[in-house]
């Protein structure tokens, strides 16, 4: 079996945004094909896919990073990015060969990556095909919640007790680690209670932005509230 495509028991479902923009680039219908992953499909602000509320992902192909290149775009666009809540990662797909018929030179190119990730703090990760690509994002963002947890990931884990049972599955709303989904809890009482609750009252909850708190209606099934 393909370990990328592995359901992990007892670990909640990857929420991931897509840019509609990305529709036909082959990266959401790979992602479509492995389990334990949601895809939702909207126009984003930035980048080009938002991953479990903690990594935003810009998606260019050789081609497009050369393009932004010359017109300019590219430094602005990270620039942008690094302000996010979310952590930035930049996905560069395709082969080495490609460099040859961008149009910008291969010093051109790696002064950018190097610009990128020393300059502005972003990680740039490789890949060859949408396919791969749609695997690095889930890989990253299961070690996001290898890191998060203090540990690696257990498969088939189950938590003792009920409270404790209760916090883990908020852990699985987008933005919600162990401290908050305790806050949760303690301010409305029980799971129903916070699916239940208002975008602006999730808001009111220490540490949780109105973004989030707009993410966590979206998940629950009901369109994204205006908390202010």
């Amino acid at each position: 079996m393909d370990e990328w495509a592995c359901t992990e028991e007892g670990v909640s479902p990857l929420l991931i945004f897509a840019d509609d923009r990305e529709a036909g680039a082959g990266v959401i219908e790979a992602l479509e094909r492995i389990p334990n992953v949601e895809i939702c499909v909207r126009r984003l602000r930035l980048g080009d896919y938002e991953v479990d509320g903690r990594l935003l992902f810009e998606r260019k192909t050789i081609r497009d990073l050369s393009i932004s290149i010359i017109d300019g775009r590219l430094f602005s666009q990270m620039k942008r990015m690094v302000h996010a809540p979310e952590r930035a990662v930049l996905v560069l797909e395709g082969k080495a060969s490609d460099v040859m018929h961008s149009g910008v030179s291969r010093e051109a190119i790696q002064g950018a990556l190097i610009s990128i990730s020393v300059i502005f703090g972003t990680p740039v990760l490789r890949s060859t095909t949408p396919e791969e690509t749609a695997k690095l994002l889930i890989f990253a963002a299961r070690q996001m919640r290898s890191q998060r947890s203090g540990g690696t990931l257990r498969h088939g884990y189950r938590p003792k007790g009920m409270r404790k049972r209760r916090s883990f599955i908020l852990q699985g709303l987008p933005g919600i680690g162990p401290k908050r989904a305790v806050q949760l809890l303690e301010v409305f009482g029980s799971i129903e209670a916070v699916m239940r609750a208002s975008a602006k009252d999730l808001s009111r909850v220490s540490g949780i932005s109105v973004a989030t708190a707009q993410k966590i209606r979206a998940i629950v099934g009901d369109r994204p509230e205006n908390p202010t």
